[in-house]
Parts: structure tokens; sequence; C-alpha cells
């Protein structure tokens, strides 16, 4: 009799322990559900207060809107155009303007000057060493060269004398800086060719 008593308590246990897990089992399927629906209101929330924002917003923005015509009506009185207000195009345009009335201030007018151009319009740049620009010089070798050939032949020698004459001194620091300023000076600017005309 003992034997079947250990194995009745054993079987007992057992279901009981099987009891046990079925109903935590149970339970832990109801606690998920449970936060399932929690996790679902407090994204409905969230919802909610995002709809609550936008309809403040609306009601702010209705309640402005109101303000502002209470503010035309009374203060400015603006309307919204009507369709007799639009015109077609230019000429209708035209047929609504009035001719000036006696004591009316003189109309704004807008100068154009027009420049007039020979040759290239481009800005030309200067030559640095002899500080005009590129179209003057031309037309002063152009000048010179007829001019030498019409008086007599000027040996090569002689012409490159006084280019040395004026270099400055390798010795004198004062003139090297008198001629890096010259230069500078020639450089930074730029000459039109319209203004060499006038």
């Amino acid at each position: 009799m003992n034997l079947t008593r250990d194995r009745v308590r054993s079987i007992g246990w057992a279901f009981v322990l099987t009891v046990c897990a079925a109903l935590t089992a149970g339970l832990m399927l109801r606690v998920n559900a449970v936060k399932g629906q929690v996790h679902e209101a407090e994204r409905r929330i969230v919802n909610l207060r995002h709809e609550i924002v936008f309809l403040e917003t609306e009601f702010k923005t209705r309640a402005n809107q109101q303000q502002l015509k209470t503010l035309n009506d009374v203060e400015f009185g603006y309307r919204a155009p009507l369709a007799e207000q639009y015109i077609e195009g230019e000429r209708q345009l035209a047929a609504l303007g009035k001719p000036r009335g006696p004591g009316a201030p003189k109309p704004i007018r807008v100068a154009n000057a027009v420049r007039e151009t020979r040759g290239n319009a481009l800005l030309q740049m200067v030559s640095p060493l002899s500080g005009e620009s590129a179209a003057a010089t031309a037309t002063a070798t152009a000048t010179g060269a007829s001019a030498a050939t019409a008086e007599a032949p000027v040996p090569a020698q002689p012409a490159a004398k006084p280019a040395a004459a004026e270099a400055p001194s390798a010795t004198d620091p004062v003139a090297d800086a008198i001629a890096a300023a010259d230069v500078a000076d020639r450089l930074g600017r730029i000459d039109l060719p319209a203004a060499e005309a006038q």
C-alpha cells in the first residue's frame, strides 16, 4: 500500500504542477493582452493630443481671421477684387490712364545713357609699363613708326639706351620703391575706349 500511496502522491503533485503551469501561461497571455491594450490606448492618446493641438491652431487662426476682418471693416475697408476689375491686356490698361491735371507734379523720368563705342566695347587692360591702354599703344606705335620712316631711320642701339636710363639703379632703394608703386598704380587701372575718345 505504501507504493501506491507514494505513486498517488507523485501523480497528485504532477497534476498540481501542470495546473499551476497552465494558470501561469494563461495569466501571462492575459498580461500581454492588457499590455497591448495599454499601448493602443497610449497611441490613441498621442494622436488625440496632436489633433487637439491642430484644432487649437485652427481655432486661433479663425479667431485671428475674424479679428482681421473686423479691423479691415472698421479701419481700412479693403474688399476682394471683383470680376470687372480684371483687365484683359495692355490696351485696356492704357485706356485707364488719365491726363495730368493742372498743378500736378511732373512725372518721374528715368535717364537712359547711350554710349557710342568704337571697335571693341569690352574693357581694355592698361599696360603696366607704359600706363596706356592697348589700343592707344597700338595707335601710338603706328603713328610713331610712320613718322620715323618719314624722317630718318632710327638705329637699334640708341633706342635701347633711353630704356636703360629710365630704369632705376639697383643701388637706389627709394627709386625702386617709387617705380614699384608706379607699376602697381598702372596695374590697378582700367580704361574704357569711350573715355579715351572724350
